[in-house]
């Protein structure tokens, strides 16, 4: 049997997956798409199956038997069949689902994913692009924060397994209500929060954060300076956030980027093609993300 690769769509986001696959699919399953060949770099993906597996079951017992002499742990995806599958996924050991405390590391522990598309078979892959169940990583949440955009971040650099550290110098473009700031002091980093709009009352009194009323599009990286990080979560056009990062990158002052692609209306294909071809470029929908990306170039992977 050829090589099959399977990659599960975020929710609502099918239709951007097999866009980016260009008609490489072979077989679909609900949100589950599978192409031929080893996994290609794709950006509408919440989860990527590796070497994935065709299997014929008997039973229900049979099924979990032939799981467990794979590997130990595994996740369902469920997207038919659905009793049968969760008495399948009953006779397997149980996989921590508690929200991770932000901080600690992503689970080291490998991760299947499997999925019951007849009531005799199965598709499975032991080797999973990401380490929580169908890509969804959730946190113990922090009411204090601004706004909810923080988990972003917080996502980001548990994936990464990265970040700012205390006193490097970042700079967060559209800062305001003040999210991604939050986060960034929480290390302890020197943050310039540029918005036009004010920053929430709460982050006024905070050590590290020096607030600009300007806009993050006005803004010259010259009279900036030399920075560790540029943050941007800035509400725009693609094509418009484009602009922005390649004057930073002309300017040569920053060493790593993080910057939310958001779509308003149609997905700008072009758009997210043209982020893709900036060197050390990577793009990603993260868990927490809606109609939008997280493009991400950092110095040491240019």
């Amino acid at each position: 049997m050829a090589e099959l690769t399977g990659y599960l769509a975020p929710e609502g986001f099918l239709a951007e997956l097999e866009q980016e696959l260009a008609g490489a699919a072979v077989e679909s399953h609900g949100r589950l798409v599978l192409a031929a060949g080893p996994a290609r770099p794709v950006a509408w993906v919440a989860n990527v199956w590796h070497e994935l597996r065709d299997i014929p079951i008997e039973s229900i017992t049979d099924a979990a038997r032939k799981l467990r002499a794979i590997q130990r742990n595994w996740a369902l995806y469920s997207c038919a069949h659905h009793r049968r599958a969760a008495l399948i996924a009953d006779k397997l050991p149980k996989v921590s689902a508690k929200p991770l405390v932000f901080g600690a590391s992503a689970p080291a522990a490998a991760l299947g994913s499997w999925t019951l598309v007849a009531p005799d078979r199965m598709l499975a892959s032991a080797h999973c692009s990401s380490p929580f169940p169908n890509g969804e990583a959730r946190f113990v949440e922090d009411r204090t924060a601004p706004s909810r955009a923080y988990l972003k971040l917080w996502e980001l650099f548990t994936l990464l397994a990265e970040r700012p550290q205390r006193s490097e110098r970042c700079i967060d473009l559209g800062a305001s209500p003040g999210g991604w700031s939050f986060v960034l002091q929480r290390f302890g980093a020197q943050v310039i929060s540029v918005d036009k709009a004010p920053l929430d009352p709460s982050l006024s009194r905070l050590a590290g954060i020096e607030y600009r009323r300007e806009s993050a599009f006005a803004l010259d990286p010259r009279a900036i300076g030399p920075v560790d990080w540029l943050f941007s979560d800035v509400v725009c056009y693609p094509k418009r956030l484009l602009t922005l990062v390649q004057k930073w990158l002309a300017a040569g002052t920053v060493r790593h980027f993080v910057c939310t692609v958001k779509f308003q209306g149609a997905t700008d294909f072009d758009a997210i093609r043209a982020f893709a071809a900036i060197p050390g470029a990577r793009l990603m929908h993260l868990h927490h993300n809606k109609h939008e990306l997280t493009f991400v170039r950092l110095a040491d992977h240019e």
